[in-house]
């Protein structure tokens, strides 16, 4: 009955819909999570950005996420500086982020049935616990001299296998703290603190490189990883009682796939982003070999490109979360988005100014984080609570599954044509995603018509 339900919310004709909510209320409402009781009043006016930072539980979040996440953005400056001064090979960036991405490639759709099986914040735990000391083992392997390339590829694979679970963990877990009526201000202040984390991470690492070395970097991001884990001990949350999965994980696995095939909004969402993140915005990969060989601004200046992007990205952030987040506005985002990352990305190919440069990576860092948080609201306001860690886990395949395929093929396009040759083609293939959600735009203003009128019957 439960999959027959799912099968049949999946359509997207809003009678169909109305008709299916009215008899099975009960379920429905069941599925979706419990009402996380607000402290105060409602903000109002620009306070109405940070309205989600109302609840106790996501404030200690955000503040321990923004420490983690700048150590790791100072991690990932620091990791691809190492490995081209290693190897000095363009293609060596792409196998390492090839190492890093394709176990969760294998391993993200099974991670989301047990997301959906265990407590997530338990889960949250170890896998930061997991990444910590994998940050604490590179800063030992560089400080005394011995690591290789082939530590760092071993590592990366190991991050990776932690992240396909800790990434659809984090993104489900996020309803929990503020319930379904801040989940999209939550998400947007999310992104600008996973983007406030890359202004500020890439900046220290640039110059800590320069004056001490990238060891100090992987020391530090390790430190980091102990705020996150302290803000998730101290949340007030019930306690989730583990489901067993069992012989049934297959089965679950095949309910999240039904669910994804048959609901073509979401189906859509999902392949643009795989098509984007794939491959458009994996230039990335060739961001040390453009801040030393094409701008001559060494590490430095491929810290402040980072920075450049995530200080647009915090911007982009911030204009979402105060904007009112309507049917068509989501939308909007989606399409404005989009369209700007592409024509930034192409733009930063043809350039050979600094200023230009950093420039350019302001307008990718707002135009993707439009785009991609936009996605995850579509996407979270879509499903419902009994499959969310699944369509999450599909989320996070769908922008990381398909990158170490991309960065493989950006490495030897900059390494056997040229480096702005192989960014240019990464835009034009963001710039056809964009293309593409244009044709798609009223089948999704189909599903949120639908989605609107199921909210407000569970809520009568």
């Amino acid at each position: 009955m439960a999959l027959a339900l799912r099968r049949r919310v999946c359509q997207t004709e809003p009678f169909a819909m109305h008709d299916e909510v009215i008899e099975t209320s009960p379920d429905a409402e069941a599925a979706q999570p419990a009402a996380v009781e607000a402290p105060r009043e409602i903000a109002r006016g620009w306070l109405a950005a940070f309205r989600a930072l109302r609840h106790r539980n996501f404030r200690l979040f955000f503040v321990g996420q923004l420490t983690s996440l700048t150590g790791t953005w100072m991690q990932t400056v620091a990791q691809s500086w190492l490995v081209l001064k290693l190897t000095n090979s363009p293609l060596m960036l792409g196998v390492v982020t090839f190492a890093n991405y394709v176990p969760i490639l294998l391993v993200a759709l099974f991670a989301g049935v047990i997301v959906d099986h265990v407590d997530r914040r338990r889960l949250i735990i170890v896998a930061q616990v997991l990444l910590m000391l994998s940050a604490f083992v590179l800063a030992a392997l560089t400080w005394t001299g011995a690591v290789r390339v082939e530590h760092v590829i071993i590592l990366a694979a190991f991050n990776g296998v932690v992240s396909s679970f800790d990434m659809p963990g984090r993104q489900a877990f996020v309803v929990e703290m503020v319930g379904m009526e801040d989940l999209p201000n939550a998400i947007a202040l999310n992104s600008m603190m996973f983007n406030g984390a890359r202004t500020i991470g890439p900046a220290i690492a640039g110059i800590l490189i320069a004056l001490v070395g990238t060891a100090t970097c992987f020391f530090l991001n390790g430190v980091s990883y102990l705020a996150v884990i302290w803000s998730l001990f101290a949340m007030d949350l019930p306690r989730k009682t583990a489901a067993m999965v069992g012989a049934s994980m297959l089965k679950r696995l095949g309910e999240g796939m039904t669910y994804v095939w048959e609901h073509r909004p979401t189906y859509y969402l999902l392949v643009l982003v795989a098509i984007n993140s794939g491959f458009g915005v994996q230039y990335s990969v060739l961001m040390p070999v453009v801040a030393r060989n094409i701008l001559h601004s060494g590490a430095r200046g491929y810290g402040l490109l980072m920075a450049a992007q995530g200080v647009g990205a915090v911007l982009g952030a911030v204009a979402l979360a105060a904007r009112s987040g309507t049917a068509r506005g989501l939308r909007q985002n989606l399409t404005l988005g989009l369209f700007m990352t592409a024509i930034a990305i192409i733009a930063f190919g043809l350039s050979n100014s600094m200023v230009v440069s950093m420039a350019t990576q302001m307008f990718i860092g707002a135009g993707l984080i439009n785009y991609m948080a936009t996605t995850n609201t579509m996407l979270q306001l879509f499903v419902s609570d009994e499959l969310r860690g699944r369509v999450m886990s599909f989320y996070t395949l769908s922008f990381i599954g398909m990158a170490p395929i991309g960065a493989l093929m950006v490495g030897y396009i900059g390494e056997h044509l040229s480096t702005q040759t192989a960014v240019v083609a990464c835009g034009a293939v963001s710039l056809a995603c964009a293309v593409l959600l244009l044709t798609r735009l009223k089948l999704f203003a189909e599903a949120q018509a639908v989605a609107e009128a199921a909210s407000t019957i569970r809520t009568a």
